[in-house]
């Protein structure tokens, strides 16, 4: 026939498959998803035939890497057909601190000289994937989740992208996510459906088996199109930054209104990604018999439940925002000012509110860990007090899902007489978050309200970088939420600005017409940035 040709042995030794390809390479079809875990073989094995003296190819061990077989053989035959050499390969599990390729290949021997059982190899090699995956569980590496590959594909400079990984690593933890190992490939150009070469995809399918890793997370946002191909190929589970966000939203949602606004974001962020996720889906639904036209689709069905519930949760939030603005409007009218905490990210604003008002508000050493805005009187000497809030934490690039969402959250610093932007001093990249904050406020036009600025966490900043940063920075005021040093300090600066400058009298009282107005301009004004922006299919 001059054609190779594969078989797909299951490991009773059954031929589940039979493949003929051409004389130089064979294509194997679909294989049935039957992988259960990190630490699950195929249960299949491929054996095929060279027709040339060669062993196995590059191509060869690719496919045993991405598709997880039990093993890869090759049997070569000269041109009467006869059975010459014979060589496998097979997948290694990860060995502590060693870095290798991830599988074993065997040499060459005439095929009359194999004695391998090709099935107790299986069978204790995935015996021996378990037990690395169950050290780790007993030695509390895995931290009851997930293990997952972080991966950062992208046009900027290495640095920048360390630093974000850094920061993704950060919110893996913050979502329970054990992170075993990460990738960086700087590119002139993403490609537009499976963001890796074929060459990356396979150092990435090798990172993966070394760590155990069943996830694969992308510092970036994917297009529907990326993430099914990369579900697909890699066969892992796969997220990009904007799901994990979503993900440790919906950990630490507590209230109704917070619970709303993360539903509504996961809705609009699943909307698009719905096509190509179940096949399924594709079918028509069922209908009497004799309906006109091809009827509706599962996929269709789906998309619009998304979009009737959607619009359910808009009309709930949007009451709930009413109310909130005649909260605001009655605080108002009893003299009560308003200042709010800003900051990115565990910055330490929740640290601070207990510190300053003497409060029990959630605080803990992870991201996000404040999604719902709380509110807390702080009170002064000659009879003045106002209501310090605390808000959600700044982010870079805080995916737009988000940003529509937790409008009703986000307005408690619209109706601020004075923004707190709390500072952590102690983070290395703390003049980036600095930046992406003032970004966001400018976004929301809040430049131009007053504000104090608290270099929080001074008790961690080493005592040689002290006085550069306070040169930098001449206005912002040192503190440690953790210790209480500088707090005296704050609590007078804040109040000279709120009451002594004025910052309470500068800003006019709104109805709720003109709040609703401005609120509408600047959802048009985002909408149409985004418009602008959805031909960008990875950022």
């Amino acid at each position: 026939m001059s054609r190779q040709i594969g078989l797909a042995l299951d490991r009773q030794g059954r031929v589940n498959m039979v493949i003929v390809g051409d004389a130089s390479s064979i294509l194997i079809p679909e294989l049935p998803h039957v992988r259960t875990g990190a630490g699950r073989l195929r249960g299949l094995r491929l054996m095929h035939t060279h027709l040339v003296p060669d062993g196995l190819s590059h191509e060869d061990l690719m496919d045993l890497l991405f598709l997880r077989l039990d093993s890869v053989s090759v049997l070569t035959v000269d041109e009467w057909g006869q059975p010459g050499m014979f060589q496998s390969a097979h997948l290694m599990p990860p060995a502590p601190g060693q870095e290798d390729s991830g599988y074993s290949v065997g040499e060459m021997l005439p095929w009359d000289r194999v004695d391998t059982d090709f099935t107790l190899q299986a069978e204790t090699l995935e015996e021996e994937f378990g037990r690395v995956v169950d050290d780790a569980v007993s030695t509390g590496e895995e931290e009851g989740g997930e293990r997952a590959v972080l991966v950062s594909v992208s046009l900027e400079p290495r640095v920048a992208q360390e630093r974000h990984l850094a920061e993704l690593a950060e919110l893996a933890r913050t979502a329970g996510v054990k992170v075993t190992g990460s990738m960086i490939q700087r590119v002139a150009a993403i490609h537009p459906r499976h963001i890796l070469g074929r060459a990356k995809l396979a150092e990435l399918e090798v990172l993966a088996l070394q760590g155990q890793a069943s996830l694969v997370i992308f510092d970036g946002e994917l297009s529907p199109a990326q993430l099914n191909s990369l579900s697909e190929l890699t066969e892992r589970r796969v997220m990009d930054r904007t799901q994990l966000i979503l993900d440790i939203f919906a950990r630490h949602a507590v209230t109704r209104a917070g619970k709303l606004q993360v539903e509504m974001a996961q809705l609009q962020y699943s909307l698009p990604r719905l096509a190509g996720r179940h096949r399924s889906l594709d079918r028509l639904a069922g209908g009497i018999f004799g309906n006109k036209g091809r009827g509706e689709t599962k996929l269709e069905l789906e998309r619009r439940r998304i979009r009737e519930r959607i619009t359910r949760i808009r009309k709930d939030l949007e009451e709930l925002r009413r109310q909130r603005f005649h909260t605001r409007a009655r605080r108002a009218r009893q003299g009560l000012p308003l200042a709010a905490l800003v900051g990115y990210t565990n910055a330490g604003k929740s640290t601070l509110l207990n510190a300053l008002t003497k409060a029990d508000v959630l605080a803990e050493n992870k991201l996000f860990a404040t999604l719902d805005p709380t509110t807390r009187r702080l009170r002064f000497p000659k009879e003045r007090e106002l209501v310090l809030a605390d808000t959600v934490g700044f982010i870079r690039s805080l995916p737009r899902e988000l940003t529509e969402a937790f409008r009703a959250t986000l307005e408690e610093l619209e109706a601020a007489d004075l923004l707190i932007h709390v500072v952590d001093a102690s983070h290395p990249e703390r003049d980036q978050q600095m930046e992406s904050v003032e970004r966001i406020l400018a976004e929301m036009e809040l430049q131009s309200v007053p504000r104090v600025t608290l270099l929080n966490k001074w008790d961690a900043v080493p005592v040689s970088d002290r006085v550069s940063l306070l040169l930098d920075r001449p206005d912002a005021i040192p503190v440690s939420a953790l210790t209480g040093a500088g707090l005296e300090k704050a609590a007078a600066a804040i109040e000279r600005q709120m009451f002594d400058e004025g910052a309470w009298q500068r800003r006019d009282p709104q109805t709720w017409e003109e709040f609703e107005r401005r609120g509408k301009a600047r959802k048009k004004r985002v909408e149409e940035e985004k418009t602008l922006d959805d031909t960008e299919p990875f950022r």
